[in-house]
């Protein structure tokens, strides 16, 4: 006769080994206990509702100037990280306290730097760091300091120091070298100057912008330093106003050079920034929406006079006094060039 065996995760049963009714009930209650709990268990774990989790600190900035007309124009519930592009294959986000970026080995800087801006973050509260450093979350490295020195490049920030100093950590971070790309003097401080400082009174008047800016990157063009840092014949900032009853989207491409031109003069729609980069920006609008934003060129949709009460802790003022570089030469030789920056170095020795 064969033998019939019964077995569950704690123990093996075989049948003809029992020898009364009692032992036969005291074993199938168990059983049946068992796959009663198991039962009950998946049902529950099925029936669990999953809320999406954020920090309070997060929800107060992001959620500054929504309306119900800006909430229906994104394809999703969740109003967060709508300035995030839309990624490619392979692409990695690597996230910061103010920023995210997506960086480009190839060409040792970022392929594009995001964030979001509210009023409140205009109000800087503490100091440039000047501490530039290798980024440890670039797995590939990132360019380092050294590379740029005399190069005749500045290292030219992406996300502003100006738009990070709302917190000590969003300063330090705004210092990595993932966020540097090499600036010709004149246009780092400067006419891009001038547009980072536009952006901040576009903040304070319309509450929040999403913002997303880097160099053009493309094939053949002159490097820096060990590491090969491209240096962009070209820069894009792309800006969304998603607070106002009214959304609106500006782009503008600059060369990286000097100018004295007008901001309005580099205006460009985004459509033609992403045809040009290959970047999809603001995926979470909807499609007729965000077709509707990207074609136009809506110049007088916006505010031109710099008008914002922004004012950066540690700032130099344009009465401070120009004084000698401390730098050598690789000569070993002194500087000759002269300074107002506060770290008593000019732009070769910074």
């Amino acid at each position: 006769m064969n033998k019939l065996s019964i077995r569950v995760p704690l123990f093996s049963l075989n049948l003809n080994t029992l020898q009364n009714s009692r032992q036969v009930r005291f074993y199938f209650s168990i059983l049946l206990f068992v796959l009663l709990a198991t039962c009950s268990f998946g049902c529950s774990f099925g029936n669990e509702r999953k809320e999406p989790t954020t920090s309070g600190s997060n929800t107060s900035q992001t959620e500054v100037g929504y309306t119900e007309q800006s909430r229906v124009a994104f394809n999703t519930d969740s109003l967060f990280e709508l300035e995030l592009p839309a990624l490619k294959p392979g692409q990695i986000l690597i996230r910061k306290s103010g920023y995210t970026l997506v960086y480009n080995e190839r060409f040792e800087q970022a392929e594009w730097v995001a964030y979001e801006l509210t009023a409140q973050e205009t109000q800087s509260a503490h100091a440039r760091t000047d501490k530039f450093m290798s980024d440890p979350a670039v797995h590939t490295e990132s360019a380092a300091p050294n590379d740029y020195k005399g190069s005749g490049y500045d290292r030219g920030h992406l996300a502003p120091a100006g738009d990070m100093g709302w917190s000590y950590q969003s300063m330090a971070e705004s210092f990595y070298m993932s966020n540097m790309s090499p600036q010709t003097p004149g246009f780092n401080r400067g006419i891009w100057k001038r547009l980072e400082e536009l952006v901040r009174t576009w903040a304070v008047e319309y509450g929040a912008v999403s913002v997303v800016t880097a160099g053009i990157l493309e094939e053949g063009l002159p490097t820096i330093g060990y590491s090969q840092v491209a240096v962009p014949n070209y820069y894009y900032k792309v800006i969304l106003d998603h607070t106002s009853p009214d959304l609106k989207a500006i782009a503008f491409i600059m060369p990286n050079a000097s100018s004295k031109a007008s901001l309005q003069s580099y205006v460009v729609s985004v459509d033609e920034v992403e045809r040009i980069t290959g970047i999809n920006f603001f995926p979470a609008l909807h499609d007729q929406i965000e077709e509707q934003l990207e074609i136009g060129v809506a110049i007088s949709q916006w505010t031109w006079q710099s008008s914002s009460t922004y004012s950066e802790a540690g700032s130099v003022s344009n009465d401070t006094p120009a004084v000698q570089c401390s730098g050598t030469t690789k000569k070993g030789l002194p500087c000759r060039n002269r300074t107002k920056d506060p770290s008593g170095r000019c732009h070769h020795h910074r």
